[in-house]
């Protein structure tokens, strides 16, 4: 029985020199490169499986729209998952985001997907009323940030793409709530967006562009010039007598 093995063997190989055609490679599994990625930047936090670990929140279930958002805004990974999520420079391309995704969505499915934006669908006076009543609270009239309750910070939203904006309204990232399409529908969304959007090319309200703080601040440095013109006009007329 052994030299039979051992016969077909060494003519399977001879077959194989012959017509220059490779051996059947065996069943390795390997990785995809969004698996790659994510075994080395999101498993130690996240869970092989993306179930979840004390370190980090599961995976499967939250939707694409929500690991997008950490992704592309650079608030993920984190070198230390104590440290606050904050907005930086993304540390993976398009590409390589777009094979997280893909894998993680492999995972399990569930939770928003990447929401659409059509801009030219949404209207301005609509969005303001719907930012006024949501989002300014928070965000400020502006769209510029600040602080919320237990030492959360409402980012700004200067520097946000319309999608990410959209993002982070079905999601809720941190603090801020989740708006569902029962609540804010793909009209309102639009709508949202492109007022939020349109936020950064707005003027200062109040006059002076001050760091786009608006009319507190400007009052408070017209204030500090009264009191200046005030204290010159004293000394001048203490000068005169």
């Amino acid at each position: 029985m052994f030299l039979l093995l051992l016969i077909g063997l060494v003519f399977g190989l001879g077959i194989s020199w012959a017509t220059g055609a490779p051996l059947a490679a065996p069943m390795t599994g390997e990785a995809s490169p969004g698996q790659e990625l994510y075994g080395e930047h999101c498993s130690s936090c996240h869970g092989l499986l993306g179930q979840g670990t004390d370190q980090g929140p599961p995976l499967v279930g939250a939707g694409a729209a929500a690991v997008d958002f950490m992704l592309s805004t650079g608030r993920m990974p984190l070198a230390d998952p104590h440290q606050p999520m904050l907005r930086e420079s993304p540390r993976f391309t398009r590409r390589e985001i777009d094979a997280l995704l893909a894998y993680i969505a492999s995972l399990g499915s569930g939770g928003p997907s990447i929401p659409s934006v059509d801009l030219t669908q949404g209207n301005l006076v609509q969005g303001r009323q719907l930012f006024m009543e949501n989002c300014a609270a928070c965000h400020g009239a502006d769209g510029q940030g600040a602080a919320v309750n237990l030492g959360e910070v409402a980012p700004s939203l200067h520097v946000a793409t319309p999608t990410q904006i959209a993002e982070a309204i079905r999601t809720g990232p941190g603090p801020m709530p989740r708006f569902g399409e029962k609540v804010v529908d793909q009209s309102d969304l639009d709508s949202l967006v492109r007022y939020v959007y349109a936020l950064r090319s707005i003027h200062d309200p109040g006059g002076a562009g001050l760091g786009h703080e608006g009319p507190v601040i400007e009052g408070f440095v017209a204030w500090l010039a009264g009191l200046g013109l005030m204290i010159l006009l004293t000394r001048m007329i203490g000068t005169t007598t």
